[in-house]
């Protein structure tokens, strides 16, 4: 009497999709199983592959299988995917790793296969979508304005220059994304505009496509056709560029006059010695005022040695405070 045959334990293919990728944009592999497969089953019946599967002629089940119906399902040699939900299925894929390290079942092979993956800059989506919801349902966050947020940036962006002074990569990355934040905040709150009085309305992907045009119009030489050897001649192309496209009247449009004391100086400095000017410092005023012509001439003159007097005073200060702190520990022991 002959021995009966072994039932062949089939095949369980668990098929991922990023929900940063748009539906439909599935990987080749993932294609030809879906349309290989004896079963594609789906425990969401709202999930948004679906659509662009029944357009492909692939059928799916809306059906939520326990482990133990899954693999006796692909009893014989079937193949059975099972397209994951958004949150993942952990009580299916906790069941079959419960089977499987049993020892006590003859399991199906099991596949992981992703069907999409994430492209770079992908979870800059899920900061808009973020975004959106607080604004929409934050009582603080609904309420923001322009004008509102703006002493936040400004105080971003010095967390983020003391991280890159102190060389700490993790409160870098912190605050970059906390520089980020503001940008997608403000355009958040661009959307809303009415389009009454001139405020015109924009999003996040026109803030984006504006520095984009910009980059690619600044950098011919990666672009376009033109050369660029050196650092000075990328320089020169920048400056050519902008000049043209903002038509200034004068080589100080643009500079904003609300930075700090010593990075104005040293900011008009380099654009005057850009320019070719030959201008000379203001006389010295006496009384409380000459310290700032004193300051003035310093900013210039670090400016054109190639040295940022507003870093080199801050690097001072910094050592101040340490020599503060030493003096305090010293008083204290």
């Amino acid at each position: 009497m002959n021995a009966e045959a072994p039932v062949e334990p089939g095949r369980i293919v668990l098929l991922t999709a990023s929900h940063r990728v748009a539906p439909g944009l599935l990987s080749w592999p993932a294609w030809r199983t879906l349309h290989a497969a004896d079963r594609v089953l789906c425990a969401d019946a709202e999930h948004p592959q679906l659509p662009y599967l029944r357009e492909a002629g692939v059928g799916v089940e809306i059906a939520a299988p326990t482990a133990q119906e899954l693999v006796d399902g692909c009893a014989g040699g079937r193949t059975a995917v099972v397209l994951a939900a958004g949150e993942g299925d952990q009580a299916l894929t906790d069941g079959l790793a419960r089977m499987a390290g049993s020892g006590r079942v003859q399991m199906p092979d099991l596949e992981l296969l992703p069907g999409s993956y994430d492209l770079p800059g992908a979870r800059l989506l899920d900061l808009v979508q973020v975004m959106d919801r607080i604004r929409r349902e934050c009582p603080w966050s609904s309420q923001q304005t322009h004008k509102g947020l703006a002493k936040y940036g400004i105080e971003e962006a010095y967390e983020l220059v003391e991280a890159i002074e102190d060389g700490d990569r993790d409160e870098l990355r912190e605050e970059l994304g906390d520089v980020l934040l503001q940008v997608v905040f403000h355009a958040r709150i661009a959307q809303e505009a009415s389009g009454e009085e001139g405020d015109e309305p924009f999003s996040i992907d026109d803030v984006a496509g504006t520095i984009v045009d910009k980059l690619i119009h600044r950098h011919p030489h990666v672009f376009g056709d033109a050369r660029a050897e050196t650092p000075e001649d990328v320089k020169a192309h920048w400056l050519r560029t902008k000049a043209i496209e903002k038509q200034r009247d004068s080589v100080t449009d643009g500079v904003p006059l609300g930075q700090p004391g010593l990075a104005l100086a040293a900011k008009l400095a380099g654009r005057v010695r850009t320019a070719g000017l030959d201008v000379e410092l203001p006389a010295r005023e006496d009384g409380d005022r000459a310290v700032g012509y004193e300051l003035l001439a310093m900013a210039v003159r670090a400016e054109a040695e190639g040295h940022d007097p507003e870093a080199a005073l801050r690097a001072a200060a910094r050592a101040y405070r340490d020599a503060i702190r030493a003096a305090e520990a010293t008083a204290r022991d």
